[in-house]
């Protein structure tokens, strides 16, 4: 297009004012100074000295002005964005070449240097507000990703928390529940020939002990097999807490333990997490009475609730007897508690009593609103 347009201007106008003829010379420096803008993005430098190096060639060689001026105001354009630190080379050159090739047509010095230093000014602004623009973007991506990757973490965390969350519930209820009918089978067996009834209550005892388990099992089971869109109404059971600890001691009772229940202050409402912990440790505890301290122990399970914190302790005499075969122990079981209680902030002190016996105590903080 530009030699199309050097030829129609050459035979228009150029001719007349004695201008050296556009021949196959002028035609292949036009083609050297704009070919190589193809090339700008991959090697914007190169191209630039190119392109002023073939228009310095055209405006010594007297060809007629006014036709490839813009190639290396555009190549200088690119040096501006992607080659910042050349920026101010490429800008003089090109004030310079502009110059150069506006006194080679006839222009004033002065006015070659207004005209120079007004477009390559115009193109400085728009150059470095690209190049902004491009940073910008370029750090955008940057912390796009990066937030990516941060809820990536977030995401395998929260995975990762809940399994253990699961763990633990598992923990609570396959401890809690196989040692009640281990214990309730151990005492079936014990009393099957000398007390028929005790016998029968206890095998009753077992069924009921492992429906619950059962029922306890299947919630968990279902949280895991639920995929994350599925419908969260029905599946789920309710989240024990403290309003299940009748249920709690009377299944402890009918494995044999001596369970005494006492609250002081205004028993209330409390906040899910808070409530299922208490209920957790109060039924890991009454766990470990059967394991270690047998059948028939007595145990006392004290709740005294404060302005700002639960106080609870679950102690036994140690004076039971455990028919059958001892139960097995992980170990885990204080853990757990003390794990639990120090997600909610609170302190757990478990020891041996000083008169016999066992005992755990543990403090929860409660929020000022639920007093």
């Amino acid at each position: 297009m530009t030699v199309v347009y050097a030829l129609q201007t050459y035979g228009a106008q150029y001719r007349a004012q004695g201008w050296r003829p556009f021949d196959a010379w002028a035609i292949g420096l036009t083609l050297l100074v704009h070919l190589p803008l193809v090339l700008r993005r991959r090697a914007p430098w190169v191209v630039f000295l190119v392109a002023c190096a073939g228009l310095l060639a055209y405006t010594a060689a007297r060809y007629q002005p006014s036709v490839n001026p813009w190639a290396p105001l555009l190549a200088c354009y690119t040096v501006i964005v992607h080659r910042p630190a050349r920026a101010t080379v490429a800008a003089a050159a090109t004030t310079g070449i502009w110059m150069v090739s506006g006194t080679a047509a006839g222009i004033q010095p002065l006015l070659a240097l207004a005209q120079s230093a007004i477009c390559v000014g115009t193109v400085w602004y728009f150059a470095t507000g690209m190049r902004s623009l491009s940073e910008r973007n370029a750090r955008l991506a940057e912390l796009t990703e990066r937030l990516r990757q941060e809820q990536e973490l977030r995401a395998r965390h929260a995975v990762v928390e809940e399994r253990v969350r699961i763990a633990r519930e598992l923990h609570d209820v396959v401890a809690h529940h196989l040692s009640a009918l281990a214990v309730q089978a151990g005492l079936a067996g014990y009393v099957f020939d000398s007390d028929p009834p005790a016998a029968k209550a206890a095998l009753a005892s077992i069924g009921a002990t492992s429906r619950e388990a059962l029922e306890e099992m299947r919630s968990l089971l279902q949280v895991l097999r639920l995929a994350p869109d599925a419908d969260e109404d029905g599946p789920y059971l309710p989240t024990p807490g403290l309003d299940g600890l009748d249920e709690l001691v009377d299944r402890s009772r009918a494995a044999g333990l001596d369970v005494r229940v006492a609250v002081t202050g205004r028993p209330r409402p409390l906040a899910p997490g808070v409530d299922l912990c208490a209920y957790r440790v109060v039924q890991e505890a009454l766990t470990n009475v059967l394991k270690h301290a047998g059948a028939s122990a007595r145990v006392t399970v004290a709740l005294r609730y404060g302005a700002d914190r639960l106080d609870a302790e679950v102690g036994d005499d140690g004076a039971g007897d455990r028919p059958g075969a001892p139960l097995p122990g992980g170990g885990l079981g204080l853990i757990g508690i003390r794990e639990r209680v120090k997600l909610y902030g609170g302190s757990v002190d478990a020891g041996p009593r000083p008169h016999g016996g066992f005992a755990v105590a543990f403090s929860l903080p409660l929020p000022a609103g639920e007093a």
